[in-house]
């Protein structure tokens, strides 16, 4: 049986090559996306609120810190494929890569996307895809088709006509580590979950663009939870790891021991404890479980009170020991979420080096390699300095490791002989 003309102007249409794509949100994840899709041959435009990222990129430099992000961004916009603006220009598809913070009650902040929406909405032309990358609760991807609707009527979209939709949306979570995006984006599976049959093909053919990996396609709200699973996962294993430190220090054990003692069993694989849990996912993602179902998610809802309460832990700890000196220097090394990047998200270790300040009378020297200026909260305080490693390590009474920077592996053991040492990584052994 022949097809029917309509069935094939559909079908040639999602075979049709994306050539204009616009990323809204020129962040950690953004703009290695774009730069990894311009230079895969398609025209891209950054779409950013922010002017000074916008003047940064346009000159052929990044505002981050990425490996192998900045040649790229330099080549891509002196190749003319990549560009960015302050207003939305008309694209065939439009990629969604805002932050969805948390709000001080735990709960999911969704007035990025919803600006992102309002914003890319008057640009909208029939045919058009857009893709929700922002890690999300279940449910906002069918959000996000509703404020796009209620900004343009004059178009259908897949909750009114599904798969005969004028515009197509899914949702395709980012699922890369940091320092090592670039690699990541084009290698790493996708899980692509579309509002329809359709948007999801649709989704899946603009990342098969430069994707290696596989896409896998399913439903959005499959792909909304996917992410989060795969990052309340490692809070979870994260909070057991950081359980067992809190009871290794009331039993006077070595923690680092005990895990590697633990872990010669075949099918036992236990974390590392750190200070706490930051960055932009997994201290995040577990509450967007929690608030879309609070009964049902009560482990997940521990392993992160648990992981909250870990910086309390190092500082009481901390504070203990500086009780003993009159005028004590405390030497806090590192401030970002993880080792060897310059992202400051969410750290743990900001928190304790603030709160470290103001409850004691300590000077806090802080030695972070990936930085070049204190951020505007610890810069306020005036008993709290960016210092170099060897004056920290000079000057402290007190050395509070709190992230495994290389830079901080091959430490003089001899000049920690004359100090307290609280090391939170168990790297100065």
């Amino acid at each position: 049986m022949a097809k029917r003309p309509d069935a094939l102007r559909r079908n040639c249409y999602l075979t049709k090559s994306i050539n204009k794509i616009c990323v809204v949100g020129l962040g950690y994840i953004g703009l290695p996306t774009a730069a990894v899709l311009a230079n895969h041959g398609v025209q891209v435009i950054g779409l950013d609120v922010n002017s000074d990222i916008i003047e940064t990129i346009n000159r052929g430099q990044i505002h981050i810190v990425e490996p192998e992000l900045g040649i790229m961004v330099h080549n891509e916009v002196k190749a003319g494929r990549l560009s960015a603006t302050l207003d939305a220009e008309p694209a065939q598809a439009f990629i969604i890569a805002v932050p969805t913070p948390l709000m001080a009650n735990h709960q999911p902040d969704l007035s990025y996307i919803k600006l992102a929406a309002k914003t890319i909405a008057p640009v909208l032309e029939k045919n058009n895809l857009v893709i929700l990358e922002s890690t999300s609760p279940v449910g906002t991807t069918e959000k996000l088709a509703e404020w796009l609707a209620e900004e343009r009527n004059d178009l259908s979209f897949p909750q009114q006509k599904g798969e005969l939709s004028d515009i197509q949306i899914a949702h395709c979570p980012e699922r890369v580590l940091p320092g090592h995006v670039v690699k990541e984006l084009v290698n790493n599976s996708r899980i692509i979950g579309g509002m329809t049959s359709r948007c999801g093909v649709r989704a899946a053919a603009l990342y098969k663009i430069f994707v290696k990996g596989k896409c896998l396609l399913t439903k959005a709200r499959i792909a909304e939870l996917a992410k989060l699973t795969e990052n309340s996962y490692r809070d979870v294993n994260i909070a057991f790891a950081n359980e067992l430190s809190l009871i290794c220090d009331k039993l006077d054990i070595n923690v680092w021991e005990l895990i590697q003692m633990a872990n010669q069993h075949p099918r036992v694989n236990i974390l590392q404890p750190g200070p706490g849990v930051g960055g932009h996912c997994i201290a995040v993602d577990p509450w967007f479980i929690v608030d879309s179902a609070p009964k049902e998610s009560r482990l997940i809802k521990t392993a992160r009170e648990v992981n909250d309460f870990k910086p309390k832990h190092v500082i009481d700890k901390v504070r203990s020991k500086a009780s003993k000196f009159k005028n004590p220097v405390i030497a806090c090394l590192g401030l970002t979420f993880k080792a060897d990047i310059d992202d400051l998200r969410g750290s743990p270790c900001l928190d304790i080096v603030s709160q470290l300040a103001e409850q004691t009378n300590a000077q806090v020297l802080t030695v972070e390699p990936h930085i070049g200026n204190l951020p505007e909260t610890l810069e306020a305080l005036p008993n709290v300095q960016l210092a170099s490693l060897e004056r920290a390590l000079t000057e402290s009474d007190i050395i509070l490791l709190l992230v495994n920077h290389q830079s901080f592996l091959n430490i003089d053991r001899s000049l920690l002989q004359e100090k307290i040492v609280i090391d939170t990584r168990g790297i100065l052994k």
